[in-house]
């Protein structure tokens, strides 16, 4: 069976996660199954998850969902509810969570799913392909509201400009129409290191699919499960990510109360006992795969102490 893509940072989440025969691991961000199909080529067995039907029926067709009992178990839900849907399957421990954040590859590369400013289709974004489109918020939301999610979201300066320029142009039906509409406000000219596309498509990308909220949600479950030893690595692909999976691993690696991460009375006993160094990736990987620029992996060891994770 051939993948699509080339999952980031590969070696290095494998060495992270340290798995080994037996073990129970969540692959909580499927995709294309980069770290799944290494992690089950170690013997693990692999929980993963995808809200994206497309990844999931995929998935189905990998010979290790027939064994018995089966080595990959997919879950068609968020990984925000990863706790959730391993107690459901009563599962109350696991020995590592993967976590690779944002668009995958087979998402960006077809135009049909509205991704991609530099591919023209209908402008959607939804990674569930269920709830309203970016078609819908772009059409719909008031100027104001699209300013505060380009400058929160994509750290567009000239969001303002921006958000005014998609009212007057309304309605917008494809990529290609909102990215000629950010980039003549933003004045693009053709050959510039980079598309001023970008930041207003990552910023509606996040706020269609309430990316940053999934992430603090799913980082909360994966505390949850992790058993005492258990390994969480996350890979993310921007600044505002990565800053939430750095700070919610500080704070989660003191003695501390009061964090708005871990919202406990009390927590008298860090979550983490080792969080490692980011790692960027090598210049030959970037040169294999340039779409790993901008990845940071983080990954930590998991405590004894307890921790019941708040939705």
């Amino acid at each position: 069976m051939s993948v699509p893509h080339v999952p980031v940072l590969l070696d290095e989440v494998i060495a992270a996660l340290d798995p080994q025969p037996g073990d129970l691991i969540v692959d909580a961000t499927f995709g294309a199954g980069g770290y799944t199909r290494a992690l089950l080529g170690k013997g693990a067995t692999v929980h993963a998850f995808d809200r994206d039907p497309e990844a999931i029926a995929a998935g189905r067709k990998w010979p290790e969902t027939g064994e018995s009992p089966p080595r990959l178990v997919l879950h068609p839900r968020r990984f925000s509810e990863i706790a959730a849907a391993l107690r459901e399957a009563g599962i109350a421990r696991v020995d590592g969570v993967a976590m690779d954040i944002g668009v995958s590859s087979m998402q960006l590369d077809q135009a049909g799913r509205g991704f991609a400013f530099s591919l023209e289709g209908p402008l959607d974004m939804r990674m569930s392909r269920e709830g309203p489109s970016a078609a819908d918020f772009v059409n719909s939301a008031a100027e104001g509201e699209i300013a505060d999610v380009l400058f929160r979201y994509g750290e567009e300066r000239q969001s303002r400009r921006v958000a005014r320029a998609i009212v007057a142009a309304r309605p917008l039906a494809t990529t290609g129409d909102l990215a000629r509409v950010v980039r003549k406000a933003l004045g693009y000219r053709p050959g510039a290191p980079k598309d001023p596309a970008t930041r207003s498509f990552q910023a509606i990308r996040i706020q269609v699919n309430g990316e940053l909220d999934e992430l603090e949600a799913g980082l909360r479950g994966a505390t949850a499960l992790l058993g005492e030893g258990g390994r969480l690595a996350v890979v993310s692909f921007h600044s505002l990510e990565d800053r939430i999976v750095k700070r919610f691993l500080r704070e989660a690696s003191e003695t501390r109360s009061g964090s708005r991460h871990l919202p406990l009375p009390e927590m008298r006993e860090p979550l983490f006992v080792r969080v490692a160094k980011a790692i960027k990736p090598s210049e030959a990987e970037i040169a294999r795969n340039p779409r790993a620029r901008s990845s940071v992996l983080r990954s930590a060891i998991r405590s004894a102490a307890p921790y019941e994770a708040v939705a």
